[in-house]
């Protein structure tokens, strides 16, 4: 079950959160000459060590955040829209939302005064409304280059930031990432800023004290502190997560703050909350400051960022995939698909390969793309590839991750129902001979190969793993099939073979994956 994860960027007592309004900010052209050059920002004045107590538990975090709150900003945002176009908020809360219609009595004057209120502000003709949303950021060099979340500024018509001494300046858009969802802000100061540096998070372990800093509903400069409660946390924000999991308190506003180490260094930027509620239970999400670091200098250089790319679609090892495989211990990940003169492509690399290491390095399947999204673009990088028993070291040069384009859906038009399908009860579903009636029903492509799915028992293995009417098994154990026959006599032969598994690479509305299912035990009946 996906949890109710929340990116919070809103922050006074009287604005809720700004998101999902249409007209993005242009990012401004960061090739001007009046950015200097990225360089380490010169290491701050070492901070006051915390008072620590015999048990190693800090008597007081004073000292420490008062030579950091100065650094830690506010940042504000206007925007001007149209009725209707803040509707579409991710998060469920319009940041300018409009009051809730009151029970009234039916047929009462307020009802009608209040009905005739709501009507007028939802109407197209309605004037357009000024929204405003706070959340936090960080400056990372005197000359005023500001951090701060995306999700914070983004189709803002004006950004400004006040600083703990409630000087207010105007801020620019340097550039912004959505995948990370970082983006990097320019303020002009006539006097150096203060500021704090990037440190090495992966240097801190779960346990390690951290305080947290920002503006929770406007209330700025609000010191948090916790402990790392965990790494490496997957939220499904992202096809890069990788984030610190820490309990001290975020909330609304705390967006864009730095999570900041005993020493003083930003190890983590706050970016997102695990809450029922709306409030901090004590389950908040920083992006790994050595994640950040990059993206930052990136976005310093040239206002946008390049990331490197495999060209393959990737699935984790789970014990019942390494069954069907074969493959001892389950570890590494799946290559579901092949991009068409992609980079894995033109070093051979082949639907069903099982990538286990990356220089040498062995990696989970959920780590591949953002491991492989850091690696320079043109740089070569070896694949360590575990193929049908053979463990190959397979060279591929880096590619720059291309940009997506939706494609528009198509209605599919209904067909009768393929007279010669075969039916595989125990594993709940039905498949048929993929001709032109199942292409042109289905929507399928003229190359398309395989058999389609025609039916799908509801609460069966086939429907517990996701497939539906309409998708395509293209191979079973890493062999192609063209017809349902073949697909049955597969099988079979896996059953009498006393195989636990088999594998099916399906073809459905995201692409290729592979799907384990059981043919033995209580999964399989």
């Amino acid at each position: 079950m996906r949890l109710p994860v929340r990116l919070f960027c809103a922050g006074s007592l009287s604005c809720l959160l700004l998101a999902g309004v249409s007209g993005p900010v242009t990012a401004w052209a960061a090739g001007s000459a009046a950015i200097p050059p990225v360089a380490p920002a010169p290491a701050p004045a070492p901070a006051t060590a915390p008072v620590v107590s015999s048990r190693g538990v800090p008597d007081s975090f004073a000292d420490l955040a008062a030579r950091l709150l100065p650094a830690v900003v506010n940042v504000s945002t206007t925007q001007t829209v149209k009725s209707g176009e803040a509707d579409d908020d991710e998060d469920g809360e319009g940041e300018d939302q409009l009051p809730q219609m009151p029970n009234f009595p039916q047929g009462s004057p307020f009802e009608k005064f209040f009905h005739d209120f709501m009507n007028r502000q939802n109407s197209p003709d309605a004037p357009p409304r000024r929204m405003q949303a706070l959340g936090s950021g960080f400056i990372i060099d005197p000359a005023g280059y500001i951090v701060t979340n995306n999700h914070v500024i983004r189709h803002a018509d004006k950004v400004t930031v006040t600083l703990q001494d409630n000087t207010v300046l105007t801020a620019k858009q340097i550039g912004h990432d959505d995948r990370t969802d970082l983006a990097l802000l320019k303020v002009e100061s006539k006097k150096p800023l203060p500021f704090v540096s990037f440190g090495d998070s992966d240097k801190r372990r779960v346990g390690d004290w951290v305080l947290a800093i920002g503006n929770p509903f406007g209330l700025s400069g609000t010191v948090t502190a916790g402990i790392i409660s965990s790494r490496g946390r997957n939220i499904d924000q992202g096809p890069y997560d990788d984030f610190i999991q820490t309990d001290a308190p975020i909330n609304k506003g705390n967006s864009g703050g730095p999570l900041f180490d005993m020493d003083g260094s930003v190890i983590g930027v706050n970016t997102a909350i695990y809450s029922p509620s709306g409030g901090s239970v004590g389950i908040g999400f920083s992006i790994p400051a050595n994640e950040a670091r990059g993206i930052i200098e990136q976005l310093r250089k040239t206002g946008k960022v390049s990331r490197g790319w495999l060209g393959v679609r990737i699935q984790n090892v789970t014990q019942d995939i390494a069954d069907g495989l074969n493959l001892t211990p389950a570890r590494g990940a799946l290559v579901a698909g092949v991009e068409k003169d992609g980079p894995a492509a033109k070093a051979k690399l082949q639907t069903g390969d099982v990538i286990q290491t990356l220089n040498g390095t062995a990696i989970e399947g959920k780590a591949l793309p953002r491991l492989s999204a850091q690696l320079p673009v043109g740089t070569v990088a070896h694949l360590g590839v575990w193929r049908k028993g053979k463990v190959l070291d397979l060279p591929v040069t880096i590619g720059a991750l291309p940009e997506t384009a939706a494609e528009p859906e198509k209605k599919a038009e209904q067909t009768p129902k393929n007279a010669k399908d075969v039916s595989f009860a125990a594993l709940g579903f039905s498949v048929g001979t993929l001709d032109d009636a199942a292409r042109q029903k289905y929507n399928l492509p003229a190359g398309q190969k395989g058999v389609v799915i025609t039916a799908v028992k509801e609460g069966g293995l086939a429907f517990d793993r996701g497939l539906k009417e309409g998708d395509v098994v293209t191979e079973i154990q890493q062999a192609e099939v063209s017809t349902p026959t073949d697909l049955k006599k597969r099988i079979e032969a896996a059953q009498k073979a006393k195989k636990k598994s088999v594998l099916l690479l399906v073809h459905d509305a995201d692409g290729l994956r592979w799907v384990p299912f059981p043919l033995s035990g209580d999964d399989a009946q």
